[in-house]
């Protein structure tokens, strides 16, 4: 069987149909079913006949209010669209996806989303340590910030000391005290 070569899909097409839900790095079905060249009912279609093979750690069907959220977010529009809630799969789901479709395309696809997904992953790895100092300047900052009120407080107070009377300086005289 001859392979067909298939358009290209750039890796940063892939990378803004990930999605954080629940804290899961997660992509749509819609856009799965895209990426695949099938309809999302299809997709769909071959979930539901091998449903055994999506635990809950692989897909999950989004709530009402986090669809709203998300189409908030990504500012598309709900007009004609989806008719029911969508389905989320986690890179584990997205791997159980390739025995699912068997078309060459979505190998092909599937491949390219595990290693999106890994260097993802990768990445937030190597810059672990970056957050690490930032938060430990933020704290810093957030210290310094505190330090320079009470710096400007007593500079406030020296600059406009209180009305009371003025103390006399020198001597006194024996005929004041």
């Amino acid at each position: 069987m001859e392979k067909v070569d298939l358009p290209v899909i750039p890796d940063e097409v892939i990378m803004n149909k990930i999605f954080l839900i629940r804290g899961v790095k997660v992509m749509l079905d819609k856009d799965l079913a895209e990426l695949y060249g099938v309809t999302t009912g299809n997709l769909n279609k071959a979930v539901q006949r091998n449903f055994s093979r999506f635990p809950g750690d692989f897909m999950f069907q989004l709530s009402k209010e986090e669809f709203d959220n998300l189409i908030f977010q990504s500012g598309t529009s709900s007009w004609g669209g989806t008719r029911k809630l969508p389905y989320c799969f986690t890179e584990q789901g997205v791997a159980m996806l390739s025995g699912v479709l068997n078309s060459d395309r979505a190998i092909d696809v599937n491949i390219r989303i595990i290693r999106i997904f890994a260097r993802m992953r990768e990445l937030l790895l190597t810059h672990k340590d970056i957050l690490l100092k930032l938060e430990q300047m933020e704290q810093k900052v957030t210290q310094h910030d505190d330090d320079v009120r009470l710096i400007f407080q007593y500079l406030r107070q020296l600059l406009n000391p209180p009305a009371s009377q003025p103390k006399r300086i020198g001597y006194r005289r024996k005929d004041e005290q």
